[in-house]
């Protein structure tokens, strides 16, 4: 399941259980939403309470990043799984965003903020 809060500043989204298709398919929505009417994308993506995902969500994420490297200035993960965080960093050879991976949302969020 994703929940995706937006605000002028950022988008918001996080994942509790397993991250589907279905819920990629909604992000991807959101993003490309304010692609259109916002230009480049802060993202704060909280992947801590994420049990696990599907394999064709992983490969979407790869097709999303090599269709659109320019759509994020800044994404932000948090997670407490360093397999997690390394995940966001593979992620982030097809795009061209500054990603920071953090343990806790409230340094995520202040550095996105920066």
């Amino acid at each position: 399941m994703i929940t995706i809060e937006q605000n002028e500043q950022r988008l918001h989204a996080t994942v509790f259980g397993e991250f589907t298709l279905a819920d990629f398919r909604e992000f991807e929505d959101a993003v490309m939403y304010r692609l259109e009417f916002d230009g480049q994308v802060n993202l704060l993506l909280d992947l801590s309470e994420m049990g696990r995902y599907t394999i064709d969500t992983l490969w979407e994420d790869i097709k999303f990043g090599k269709e659109h490297p320019y759509a994020f200035e800044r994404i932000a993960v948090v997670t407490q799984s360093e397999w997690v965080g390394s995940l966001a960093w593979l992620s982030n050879m097809f795009a061209e965003a500054k990603v920071g991976v953090f343990h806790d949302a409230g340094e995520a969020e202040e550095w996105l903020a920066s």
